[in-house]
């Protein structure tokens, strides 16, 4: 969902670590910046088998493994892109492995497991000192703080009808006065608050004065109800913030099992415990106020699709959101940015938000090429960009899309577009899958097994193809898709694996999950 950087050419007057540490330096600054950066002579691409989003953490790190350290870093990534770290997974990897990054959870689709593999691939190879290369005055110390704007939230419109178990919403923003600039395949990052009922339970429980001013991990001195709502991660303690509870719990057991829960030991504490519920179940862990708050991670902005074409929006960015409520531990808990855009933004007001260029996520050059689209959920959301741009510029292209949800009656996301564009041609297919609306579970994979030897067909003839979604799903997909491919093909399911490798290669297949 990041485009890609420029990086230093090959014939450059660097080496080693000083090259590293600008490409990274490259990579935090690029990565998230509202305009393209320029194009670069790169060196030839460098093999990356672990740079593949699908793949379990524990599979790529044995593909990485015996690989020099920065790359066996950049394995235990998310492999998403996504530029919520200010970097891409690989000059992220190179800023921690020459020193100059020393943040370990910046990375947010990676959560704790990737922070611990971070630690625990430097623990066996020391960081080198940050080589003596002077920073840039222009350098920003917080890549996406240099990218903000504010936008006026203008809707956050319920997609789903009457009856169903989910809360998706169509927010429109508004950037006629925010300076911002997109394309289609782009996602929007969104700087939202934490909920205010749990950072004020949060501060009754350390007894503390919610005025008194805290240094914050993000550089900032803020009052503490502010360091709690808009600078720290209080969703998801780092490690760092459980380790000073088990330092300050005077129970032993308590501390035991708080040191054990840092140390990542299965089954050790409360499954996805955030900062109230450790509060909560270790009553004698009461630190120092700043020490805790030194100790969590910085509240990192979350990434959204752009579901608009500018060419046809140009004064605003739709998003599609899926608001997150779940019970846990008999309280409701929230996801920060997906509630906070649902339920407590203010239409209206305005919100810090920046423009993430995608990373080899959109449509082809050539408008008469025609594209397969495969997104369930709000998986939808880019290509209803795609859709939107493809009839503003006159594409001749072909469009297919494969949409899948629980209910068509209630969960068929922007039904009436949808059909409306397969009437009038833009959609020359529409494929869809309820998976609840009969007994046995159907999803978009069963569809495209179901269009196999017309979906072979379009891929013979150069169509592109695109994913967007959860992971488990383009899991499911890559699966189907192989299938399709060995059958249609007739080749077995090594070659046909290979055939998707070569379209990915030649940016001919995808895909941006979650």
């Amino acid at each position: 969902m990041s485009h890609i950087v420029p990086l230093l050419p090959e014939n450059a007057p660097f080496a080693g670590a000083e090259r590293a540490w600008i490409n990274g330096w490259l990579g935090a600054y690029f990565g998230s910046a509202p305009q393209a950066a320029p194009a670069v002579a790169a060196a030839p691409a460098e093999e990356f088998p672990w740079h593949d989003m699908t793949l379990a953490l524990d599979e790529r790190m044995l593909l990485a493994d015996g690989k020099p350290l920065q790359r066996r870093l950049m394995a235990a990534m998310a492999q998403q892109d996504c530029g919520q770290c200010g970097y891409l997974c690989q000059t992220y990897a190179e800023a921690i492995g020459n020193g100059t990054e020393k943040s370990l959870s910046r990375c947010i689709p990676g959560g704790k497991p990737t922070a611990r593999a971070l630690k625990e691939i430097l623990e066996m190879a020391p960081l080198p000192a940050a080589p003596a290369v002077p920073v840039m005055a222009s350098a920003p110390a917080e890549p996406s703080a240099s990218a903000r704007a504010l936008a006026r939230l203008e809707a956050a419109v319920r997609l789903n009808g009457e009856g169903s178990a989910k809360d998706t919403r169509h927010v429109v923003f508004d950037i006629a006065d925010a300076g911002l600039s997109y394309a289609v395949g782009d996602s929007l990052g969104v700087h939202a608050t934490n909920c205010p009922e749990t950072v004020a339970a949060i501060i009754d429980l350390l007894s503390a004065n919610p005025s008194d001013e805290v240094d914050c991990p993000d550089g900032t001195r803020r009052t503490l109800k502010d360091a709690l709502l808009a600078a720290c991660d209080i969703a998801r303690p780092s490690d760092e913030a459980v380790e000073v509870l088990a330092s300050r719990a005077p129970e032993p057991g308590e501390s035991n099992q708080l040191q054990a829960l840092a140390e990542g030991y299965p089954g050790a504490g409360p499954e996805e415990a955030d900062l109230l519920d450790l509060l909560l179940e270790f009553p004698s862990a009461r630190p120092p106020v700043q020490e805790l708050v030194s100790a969590l991670a910085v509240l990192q902005p979350r990434l959204y699709s752009i579901a608009s074409s500018p060419k046809e929006e140009p004064n605003a960015v739709n998003l599609t959101v899926s608001a997150v409520r779940w019970r846990k531990r008999g309280r409701l808990r929230t996801g920060v940015a997906s509630v906070y855009l649902a339920d407590r933004a203010s239409l209206g007001s305005e919100i810090p938000v920046y423009v993430q260029k995608s990373n080899g996520f959109g449509l082809p050059e050539d408008n008469d090429v025609p594209i397969i689209m495969i997104g369930p959920g709000t998986g939808v959301a880019p290509f209803r960009a795609f859709l939107q741009e493809r009839r503003a510029i006159g594409a001749k292209g072909r469009n297919w899309l494969f949409f899948g949800d629980q209910r068509r009656a209630s969960d068929f996301l922007y039904e009436d577009e949808l059909t409306e564009y397969e009437k009038d041609g833009l959609l020359t297919h529409l494929d869809v899958a309820f998976s609840r609306d009969q007994s046995e579970k159907i999803y978009v994979q069963q569809r495209m097994r179901e269009r196999a030897s017309e979906l072979w067909a379009w891929l013979q003839e150069g169509a592109h193809l695109f994913v967007c979604g959860a992971i488990a799903m383009a899991k499911d997909v890559d699966t189907a898709l192989a299938a399709i491919i060995a059958r249609q093909g007739g080749m077995g399911t090594g070659a046909a694996k290979a055939k998707l490798a070569d379209l990915t290669r030649a940016k001919r297949y995808q895909k941006d999950v979650y």
